[in-house]
Formats: structure tokens, C-alpha cells, sequence
């Protein structure tokens, strides 16, 4: 891959224009990806360009740009979340049907929670996340469950560094921080009540493979009136029958 006089790579500059978009921010004009991604417009509209000839960014009629079907199939084809979803769709189906708000999958993806799928309802309680959004690990349910059961040097650099803030009852200290890992780990599971928004509550469970590691979370987001913990049950059941797909072999292929 070509190299710019700055040493960045054609490939580096290509990335910071995909990560200019954000689930609540789909499509934009050239100058504003410009400006997000401080490269001069001419730079941008010419990567741009390319891209879109490539099918990975497409333009609308007045020539905004959104991200292409192209990417869309690509990114399909990432194995691990695509198997995740598909063997957690079933359970997520039935928990949403139970629950009557949002019904949640999140893996972790660097320092935040990934949500992979969610399904809500019309009237169901306010809820920050979206497919493909993300958030930090400290804020929601589901990422509080995956700091838990992630590596410890994960936990040090989150603990290390100063934790942002949603409402009155997020977690931004180190000590209640880890107070709370240590209580997810104890339970199974873990309840943040207000923690994102004052109208709702988190709930959420860890799933399992077949080895028993935690590889992505199982969460509900319902309305915060005292009745969240009710929730839990139903989301054990679906994450152990989650962790029973996962360690299904494919059909046709017998077992070892």
C-alpha cells in the first residue's frame, strides 16, 4: 500500500473515513468527513471516489456519502460475530417476546461493548444503543459483563484512566468500579439501574462457548422501577441455551 509524505498509509486514511460514520450519523457530506477526519477536501474527495468506484461508499443524489452495500457484505462475512448471531437469534427472539422492551447481544471490541443485534418494541423503554453502535465497558449492563470476565490487564487500563459519566448513578470511580466487577463475577450476572438513563434499566448475563469462556453478553433494557431483577431468569436461560448452540457441531458433521 502506497505510503502519503506523512507516513500514514492510503489504507490508514481510508479507515479514518469509515470511522467518521456512527450509527446515529449515516450519511454525510464530503467537508464534514473531511473535517472529521482532518484531511484537506481534495485529499478526502479523491479516497472517497475511489471507494465509492469499489462499491464500499456510495453517493445519494445531492452527493452525500453513506457506506456501501459493498461493505455490508463484506463485513458479513466476519465468522465469529455472524456464528454468535446466528446461534443467539433464536434465544433473543424468545427473550424479547418475554421482556416486551429491548433484547440485546453485545460482544466486546477494544475498550467499548459492540451490540451486534437488538430488538425492541414500539413503545418500549428509551435505550442508547444500537446495532453496530457501542459503548464504554464502565457504563452499560453488557459491558460490565464482559469487563468482568475479560482479561485483568483490560481491567487495569479501564480502572487507570478517568471513567465518563451518563447520569447520577454511572459508575466513575475505581473503587465502585471494581466492587462491581467482583459482584458480577459473584452473581452471574449484574443490574444498572439508571446507569445510561434515568428511565431505564440494564440487565445482563455472560455468554459461554463450549469452553466456558465469556464471549459476548446477553442484556434486556426495561423500564428502571424496581422490577429489572425479575429479568434475570430469563436471561440465564437464554444464555445457557445460547452456550448449547455454540457448542453444537454443524449439522451434518458428528461429534468428536
Amino acid at each position: 500500500m502506497g505510503r502519503v509524505r506523512t507516513g500514514e498509509s492510503v489504507l490508514s486514511r481510508a479507515i479514518r473515513i469509515f470511522d467518521a460514520f456512527s450509527p446515529d450519523e449515516k450519511v454525510l457530506q464530503v467537508s464534514e468527513i473531511a473535517r472529521r477526519t482532518d484531511l484537506h477536501v481534495a485529499t478526502a474527495s479523491r479516497l472517497i471516489a475511489e471507494l465509492v468506484t469499489h462499491g464500499l461508499l456510495e453517493r445519494g443524489p445531492d452527493r452525500e456519502v453513506r457506506v456501501g452495500v459493498r461493505m455490508w457484505e463484506l463485513a458479513s462475512r466476519a465468522s465469529l460475530t455472524l456464528s454468535l448471531r446466528d446461534a443467539a437469534m433464536p434465544y433473543l427472539e424468545d427473550l424479547h417476546a418475554v421482556v416486551g422492551h429491548h433484547a440485546q447481544l453485545g460482544v466486546r471490541d477494544g475498550d467499548d461493548v459492540l451490540f451486534l443485534e437488538r430488538l425492541s418494541a414500539r413503545d418500549a423503554v428509551v435505550n442508547y444503543s444500537r446495532i453496530a453502535g457501542r459503548l464504554p465497558l464502565h457504563i452499560s449492563s453488557s459491558g460490565l459483563v464482559l469487563l468482568a470476565y475479560g482479561p485483568p490487564e483490560l481491567q487495569e487500563r479501564i480502572l487507570s484512566r478517568p471513567l465518563a459519566q451518563h447520569t447520577a448513578q454511572t459508575i466513575t470511580t475505581p473503587e465502585r468500579l471494581r466492587a462491581a466487577l467482583a459482584e458480577v463475577r459473584r452473581l452471574g450476572y449484574v443490574l444498572t439501574p439508571g446507569h445510561v438513563h434515568d428511565d431505564a434499566a440494564g440487565v445482563a448475563v455472560p455468554v459461554r462457548n463450549g469452553l466456558q469462556e465469556v464471549v459476548a453478553a446477553l442484556s434486556v433494557i426495561v423500564p428502571n422501577d424496581g422490577r429489572a431483577a425479575a429479568q434475570v431468569p430469563a436471561l440465564m436461560a437464554a444464555a445457557r441455551g445460547v452456550t448449547r448452540s455454540l457448542s453444537s457441531p454443524p449439522l451434518g458433521v458428528p461429534p468428536r
